[in-house]
């Protein structure tokens, strides 16, 4: 005879399956865009509409507030993915990957300027591929100054970080001795825009292959295991065989690349750059993507999906607040400040955990009382009891006389 197992499980009730859906990581960003898509419905019902229209060069492409929102979040996107493990291994962020993208951006365009505006297909494509490399070469070495920094100096990543910072606008300026450049070649704007025949913003694309290039390293590697236990401890990691130094120097690599596909994205959308604007405050998108997504700011354990739907909320709420003629545009960041500043501290570890506890100390309270109920109902039962059992016992006693 067989007894099936999960008959005798017991099934959770409804308030425990809320319960564990409120205490996942996805929770706060999903209910966050939840809300952000209410509001524009409400506010604006064709804010979600979708339709093909011809583009300043004369082709057919998607176009509306919903392809705007996601086609401007693509570097945000790719910056998330490499701040989170970052920030996961080093307990820290970066803060100068906006000037690190107006160098990779100013590299880019130093190679593509050198030639002729009328080369050949082949050539320019080996052009485009020498520029991208040689950016992320660049980028990298950048991250890789970062992270000896963090790593070997043992320096604060926001402080390692504020180096470049301060300088690295600078430096983009000096690639190209501060001239202006600019790109006449309309195929060097493809990569930023749009692909003639394609509809779909060509960022979109380079964001879906980051994604996927980022999920296959984490599962065919240990790297996401290896950056949550140095962060979580550095010092134990090293007694499990973990190069601590090794990995944080990694994970600052891994954001420099992040970072030269971004600055290619950049200067491509433009086919120019002006070294003071290009990417401005987009380290501090980056970081509020990685706290809105759940992710303990001081290292540790990490979800990259949560990160990247956390950047996807927040170029919502910027698009949601452009679309507000009476909101001045210099003021956009304190808005935004402000509902992400709610956001993060709702999401916050430390308010889970007080909430949770809460929670418990309520639960045991409630299992208290109906304890001391139980207990009250038993003496009561016992009382009756032993009250009809003397009464039992004078009837017999009356009896017997």
């Amino acid at each position: 005879m067989t007894t099936n197992v999960s008959a005798l499980k017991p099934q959770p009730s409804a308030k425990e399956v809320f319960g564990k859906i409120v205490r996942n990581q996805l929770f706060i960003p999903l209910v966050a865009l939840f809300l952000l898509i209410t509001f524009n419905l409400v506010t604006d019902p064709g804010f979600f509409k979708v339709s093909l229209e011809p583009n300043s060069a004369g082709n057919l492409v998607l176009s509306g507030n919903l392809i705007t929102m996601i086609d401007y979040a693509s570097e945000l996107v790719i910056l998330a993915i490499g701040m989170t493990l970052v920030t996961s291994a080093s307990g820290g962020q970066d803060i100068s990957v906006g000037a690190t993208i107006a160098i990779a951006g100013s590299t880019v365009l130093r190679i593509v300027k050198t030639q002729s505006p009328d080369i050949s297909g082949a050539k320019f494509a080996g052009i485009i591929i020498v520029s991208f490399l040689l950016c992320v070469v660049v980028s990298a070495l950048f991250g890789a100054f970062n992270g000896a920094l963090v790593a070997f100096f043992k320096i604060q990543p926001m402080v390692a970080t504020l180096i470049l910072f301060t300088a690295g606008r600078s430096i983009a300026a000096w690639i190209n001795n501060n001239d202006n450049i600019s790109i006449n070649d309309k195929r060097f704007s493809y990569f930023g825009n749009f692909i003639p025949g394609v509809a779909v913003p060509t960022p979109v694309f380079i964001t879906v292959l980051c994604l996927i290039v980022i999920a296959i390293v984490l599962k065919v590697t240990n790297l996401r295991l290896y950056s949550q236990a140095v962060g979580i401890n550095a010092s134990s990691s090293r007694l499990n065989g973990i190069n601590p130094k090794v990995i944080k120097l990694l994970t600052f690599i891994i954001l420099g690349i992040c970072v030269a596909v971004c600055g290619f994205i950049k200067v491509s959308r433009t086919s120019s750059i002006t070294y003071s604007v290009i990417a401005n405050n987009i380290e501090m998108d980056a970081i509020l993507a990685v706290a809105l997504g759940g992710n303990n700011l001081g290292g540790g354990k990490f979800n990259l999906t949560a990160s990247v739907l956390g950047a996807y909320v927040i170029q919502f709420l910027t698009t949601t607040l452009y679309k507000f003629k009476e909101i001045d545009s210099s003021s956009i960041s304190a808005y935004k400040a402000v509902v992400v500043i709610i956001l993060i501290i709702i999401s916050a570890p430390i308010v889970r955990r007080k909430v949770d506890d809460m929670k418990n100390r309520r639960e045991a309270a409630r299992a208290e009382a109906e304890a001391l109920k139980a207990e009250a109902e038993a003496l009561k039962a016992a009382a009756a009891e032993a009250e009809s059992i003397e009464a039992a016992s004078a009837e017999a006693g009356k009896e017997t006389i």
